[in-house]
């Protein structure tokens, strides 16, 4: 993030210097993304969990500041709520057993957490919203108290004008006003990072906006949000409506885009261009000015951080989003943010095999299949997985032909996950990382049993002994327990 946010108040010209070294940055990146050499690294993928905090009632536990100083370990962060954290894993080259790698230091990490956090009768969730957050979590005296939260939230809200609206049409539907962005901070994700051979990029980022439904639809684990029964991946709509600076009747929304979103169109030669529009359609929110300049870096003989970039590109919050990077010899890797927490460590690391398995698999085919599916499509059906999972109908050209139809996403499950295993064999992932985790993506299939679906059902038959309330406690309970096994949710057992 460059120089630290000390106390967030920025003059105009903080504004107008940061504006113009993103200018500037831009077209140093152009030249440092298509000169010989750059990105020339063995593949390297990576993850930050997010993950709940909650008391033995399984009501949140805003201490994440006192869990982070007792934890001592850099990979814990704190997140914009107080009942929230993160966890920042290690590289792992994609070659080899990538995903056991990962798998096993959730395990340590959160293991290490969840013995700290007993001491103070707090449980560690990974879950994609919490079924036991209610409104009054969203106020501000639950955000962290950093200043770089602080600046942020003052920022979205300067630029909305006015209190955030929440209308989320779900089986039950959600309607709250927001006066703070709070309400972002109840989304909990897996987010996925992906190195890729640089003249695959576009390719491959096209391939996971064309296969994010599928990864959505199976990975869903957030059906409840304040109480009422929503979408199986609420998070998406939650998400976007938390951080909308739009007003609805403002008649120059086109000037103002969604800072949430799935995107605007695939991806025509490299990354470059998902930065530039990320500068023309976004007013910088954090004008925080870096002590370096790129001229400098150069001068040393080393490539530029591109630290106001990076800044800038921290405010957008794309569904796959890019990020540069300077070691080595430079990458712009894929973050892939639509996965949500949960509901273990096994089913998470299974969720990034068949997202990156597919993205790989994919990118060969994806000239026919732009061709053959406009863009407005795909954005349509990660829409529609988000909202019915499994259940989705979605829009998909028919085999052999460049018709679409709509067809039930269940029924495309089975060469969609041929598909992934290709594409993690073509990455170099040992066949038995292939077989555990697209094991447990095709288990989940067979059973029609998500995280999403797993909490619907159980809340639903806890709700006929007690009220709502008190079915969401226990229906966490529950899950923290189950969670804790480590088996898959698919296994997890039902109550009848």
């Amino acid at each position: 993030m460059g120089n630290p946010i000390e106390d967030g108040s920025f003059s105009q010209s903080d504004f107008s210097a940061f504006s113009s070294r993103l200018e500037a940055q831009l077209g140093v990146l152009k030249k440092l993304i298509r000169q010989q050499g750059f990105g020339q690294d063995p593949l390297k993928i990576g993850a930050e969990l997010e993950m709940y905090l909650v008391d033995n009632e399984a009501r949140v536990a805003p201490c994440n500041l006192e869990l982070l100083e007792a934890a001592d370990d850099k990979q814990f962060q704190a997140e914009l709520n107080r009942y929230n954290m993160e966890l920042n894993l290690s590289v792992f080259e994609l070659q080899g057993r990538p995903f056991s790698l990962m798998r096993q230091e959730i395990l340590d990490k959160t293991g290490y957490l969840e013995r700290i956090a007993a001491e103070i009768d707090t449980n560690i969730v990974a879950i994609g919203i919490l079924p036991t957050l209610r409104q009054h979590h969203l106020k501000k005296e639950f955000m962290t108290p950093l200043p770089r939260y602080q600046a942020l939230a003052r920022r979205l809200y300067e630029q909305r004008g006015e209190a955030f609206q929440l209308n989320i049409n779900g089986e039950e539907p959600v309607s709250v006003t927001c006066d703070d962005v709070t309400a972002e901070g109840a989304n909990t994700s897996f987010q996925v990072h992906m190195m890729m051979a640089h003249d695959k990029f576009a390719s491959t980022f096209n391939a996971a906006q064309l296969t994010q439904p599928f990864v959505t639809a199976v990975s869903a684990n957030s059906p409840i949000l304040l109480g009422r029964l929503s979408w199986d991946e609420t998070r998406v709509a939650l998400f976007k409506q938390a951080l909308d600076v739009r007003l609805p009747d403002d008649k120059a929304r086109w000037r103002r885009p969604s800072r949430v979103g799935f995107g605007y169109g695939w991806v025509r030669r490299d990354s470059w261009e998902l930065f530039a529009e990320a500068v023309a359609l976004n007013p910088p929110l954090l004008p925080v000015l870096s002590r370096e300049s790129s001229s400098e870096a150069r001068g040393m003989n080393r490539l530029p951080a591109l630290d106001e970039l990076a800044v800038h590109m921290g405010t957008i919050w794309p569904w796959n989003r890019p990020v540069y990077s300077a070691q080595g010899s430079g990458h712009v890797r894929m973050e892939m943010r639509a996965i949500p927490a949960g509901p273990t460590s096994l089913d998470m690391v299974a969720n990034a095999a068949f997202a990156i398995g597919l993205a790989a698999g994919f990118a060969a085919d994806m000239e026919d299949m732009m061709a053959a599916l406009p863009f407005r499509h795909a954005e349509y059906n990660f829409y529609r997985a988000a909202q019915q999972g499994m259940d989705a109908s979605i829009v998909w050209p028919r085999p052999h032909t460049h018709q679409l139809v709509e067809v039930p996403i269940r029924d495309l499950f089975e060469p969609i996950l041929d598909t992934a295993r290709r594409g993690l064999q073509g990455l170099g992932v040992d066949a038995s990382d292939i077989k555990q985790f697209l094991g447990i993506i095709a288990e989940r299939i067979d059973s029609g049993v998500t995280g999403a679906r797993w909490q619907r059902q159980t809340l639903k038959t806890l709700e006929v002994r007690s009220n709502r309330d008190e079915a969401c406690q226990q229906m966490v309970k529950r899950y923290v327990h189950h969670a804790r096994s480590c088996i898959p949710v698919s296994q997890w057992p039902r109550i009848a």
